[in-house]
């Protein structure tokens, strides 16, 4: 019998084997379920990461899992408007929305940005459809009101965003259809108001309300930060609604971190099973934090 210690290649597959062991509970826990990914930030503007993206995606499809990715891509709207002349104004980091800027957003985001995704899914192997919140009535969107306050004055007064809306209904059929066909929903974060017009609607919203609906096993907000960190710069690996209260008066927790935080507690109190925030830049981020013992990000609880 031989002594001789495994070859290099030998280690590399036993790895693999070791970490495939592992995440078999997982498997087995969550197939059937569903994980609604949201999808943006840095991956999108860079074709391995994109790549790399869709294949984890097409990977929990094969193992039973229905992912539901819901994209954003306000970079990309932010190029268009730019080549087009149409300058933009942001409130609250919501960008005002008039009727020539809906038409260019549902435009980039329902035609270039979603068929794109569409194409990486499909070159991994799996079966995209590319839908928007209008299709099938999924997302009926209302019209977002921001009120701001005058330095001066101390007066509040209404800001009218133009064409920016928040789920108010979600009809989740057609996501069922499409995932029991064994298709993977795209969804670009566009939804019809009962006023008969279109809304922009931020993603990371439009994905919170989409996994409340379905009543997802995970919510995963992929972002540009490796997750929630404290007072000291040191990674939450797991939080609920009363430490980030604490977190956020403890100054750790600013700017937009806030209001994804937001999202996802809306999204686990109102039948979620739970959200993540992580770092879409590491490559196979979301398989390392739900498919191995350490994680990968921040998850929260109700």
């Amino acid at each position: 019998m031989s002594t001789s210690p495994p070859r290099t290649d030998d280690t590399k597959f036993l790895a693999k084997a070791e970490t495939l062991i592992e995440a078999l509970p997982y498997f087995q826990r969550y197939k059937g379920r569903t994980f609604v990914v949201k999808y943006g930030g840095h991956a999108m503007g860079d074709p391995k990461a994109a790549r790399e993206f869709a294949e984890d995606i097409v990977l929990l499809k094969a193992v039973g899992i229905n992912p539901v990715v819901v994209h954003g891509g306000g970079p990309q709207i932010g190029a268009m408007l730019k080549r087009l002349g149409v300058e933009s104004s942001f409130v609250d980091g919501l960008r005002v929305t008039d009727k020539a800027t809906a038409e260019i957003a549902e435009m980039v985001l329902s035609g270039a940005i979603n068929k794109e995704l569409v194409g990486w899914i499909a070159a991994a192997g799996g079966k995209a459809i590319g839908i928007s919140g209008k299709d099938g009535g999924l997302v009926t969107a209302t019209k977002v009101e921001r009120t701001t306050k005058d330095p001066e004055s101390n007066i509040e007064r209404v800001v009218d965003l133009g064409f920016v809306g928040e789920p108010s209904e979600v009809d989740t059929t057609i996501l069922d259809t499409a995932s029991a066909a064994g298709m993977i929903p795209v969804v670009a974060p566009i939804g019809a108001g009962k006023d008969g017009h279109t809304y922009n609607i931020n993603a990371d919203t439009m994905a919170g309300a989409i996994a409340a609906a379905l009543g997802a096993a995970r919510l995963f907000l992929l972002t540009d930060v490796k997750g929630v960190l404290d007072k000291d710069g040191e990674l939450v690996t797991d939080l609920d609604p009363a430490a980030i209260q604490k977190l956020r008066e403890e100054g750790a927790i600013t700017g937009g971190m806030i209001p994804k935080l937001e999202t996802c507690v809306q999204a686990v109190e109102a039948g979620c099973e739970a959200a993540v925030v992580l770092d879409g830049r590491v490559p196979h981020a979301m398989l390392l934090e739900f498919f191995t013992s350490h994680g990968a990000g921040t998850l929260i609880r109700a």
